[in-house]
């Protein structure tokens, strides 16, 4: 063999290896990129509190345009303010008797943990059930008993009867001045005694006659009292009632009267000279407010008024001349600012005895016990010896 063709066979021998290296290197596996590491797990968001529930017991039903229609629309006012912070509910129609324990407790059953009873009648039921549940906050309107975890609130509705006196005083021509009166309490009397000095602050001539019909709500009962004081001389007519039925007996009759806790300007524009109102939304707001912040206390009661913006006269009639709405303003100024007292003697009583001494001014304790008629309404408070 040649030394070229050695060479040959040498350099072919090397060709057939490279090629065969390179078969194996393109056969081979393919090396795999390192798996990227896995994405931080995103904090997971807090758990979202839950709902504060709130319960409304109701004596009457919330069509009624008045009382329980203005606690209704405070319920609403909380919804607005707190939104899905609270959820609330009503029981309307609950009677002021024992079956309001019944119902007291069924909201505490479906885990309200702020109840509000919304009548005088509740005091009782709600106390009792108060006292089985104490991880409960209850709020009672209109009454004087409190517990640790009972606490109570009112509005100071004598303040719109003063100022509807004002505007009746002025619009009467009879000087007689009818009232249809619900249940003869201490909060019932002095709204007609309210209203009556209201009246004799324009008109010293003024006469108050008052019906009774021992209810909140009886719109049958209400016009049969609306229409025997209009027979008995009436021309303007008051109410410490729930229905628009006192109004509406006033616009057939072609007289005059009030809405009373709401606007009942609606009912008998022709009757309407204004509407004292009572705003419950500012007080529900503060009591849920006290107890989503844990800032809410037993054992204690408010009181507000026209200062609160709890109390207003609304919707006064084109037919009140400007000097009767000017007087009603300053009024509202006085008792906003605290310069006026509606209360401050010389005031007597219808038995001409004096009942509060000339400057005098009468205290919450006071008010809050009046069970005599002042000078000027005619007859004697229901179980009155």
């Amino acid at each position: 063999m040649t030394s070229d063709t050695k060479r040959s066979l040498i350099k072919l021998a090397g060709w057939s290896a490279l090629a065969a290296t390179a078969a194996l290197v393109g056969c081979g596996k393919k090396e795999e990129a390192p798996a990227a590491a896995p994405a931080a797990a995103a904090p997971a968001e807090p758990a979202k509190p839950e709902p504060l529930k709130i319960a409304f017991a109701y004596v009457g039903q919330v069509g009624d345009g008045g009382w329980t229609f203005a606690h209704d629309n405070g319920r609403k006012a909380l919804e607005k303010e707190f939104g899905d912070k609270i959820a609330t509910s009503f029981v309307e129609k609950v009677p002021e008797a024992a079956d309001a324990e019944r119902v007291f407790r069924d909201m505490v059953g479906q885990g309200n943990k702020l109840i509000f009873g919304t009548t005088f009648g509740y005091m009782e039921p709600m106390l009792k059930v108060a006292a089985d549940s104490k991880d409960v906050k209850f709020e009672h309107a209109t009454g004087y008993k409190q517990a640790d975890n009972m606490r109570t609130y009112d509005s100071r509705t004598y303040e719109g009867a003063y100022m509807a006196g004002v505007i009746a005083g002025g619009m009467t021509k009879s000087n007689t001045l009818g009232v249809v009166g619900s249940i003869p309490i201490p909060e019932v009397i002095r709204n007609i005694n309210s209203f009556t000095l209201g009246a004799q602050s324009v008109n010293p001539k003024i006469k108050t006659k008052v019906v009774w019909v021992n209810e909140w709500f009886n719109p049958p009962k209400e016009t049969e009292a609306a229409q025997s004081l209009i027979n008995g001389g009436a021309d303007v007519l008051f109410q410490n009632t729930d229905s628009s039925a006192v109004l509406q007996t006033a616009g057939k009759a072609k007289k005059y009267a009030f809405g009373w806790d709401s606007d009942m300007s609606a009912y008998s524009p022709e009757a309407h000279l204004a509407s004292a109102v009572i705003n419950w939304g500012p007080y529900y707001i503060k009591a849920t407010r006290d107890a989503l912040e844990g800032s809410w206390k037993g054992n204690e009661g408010s009181w507000w008024g026209v200062k609160e913006g709890a109390i207003d006269l609304v919707s006064i009639s084109d037919k009140v001349p400007a000097e009767l709405k000017d007087k009603v303003e300053k009024v509202k100024a006085g008792l906003k600012d605290g310069s006026f007292a509606i209360w401050k003697g010389p005031i007597v009583g219808s038995d001409g005895k004096e009942v509060l001494a000339k400057d005098a001014v009468a205290d919450d304790k006071f008010l809050g016990g009046i069970k005599f008629y002042v000078k000027g309404v005619e007859g004697k408070v229901p179980g009155d010896k």
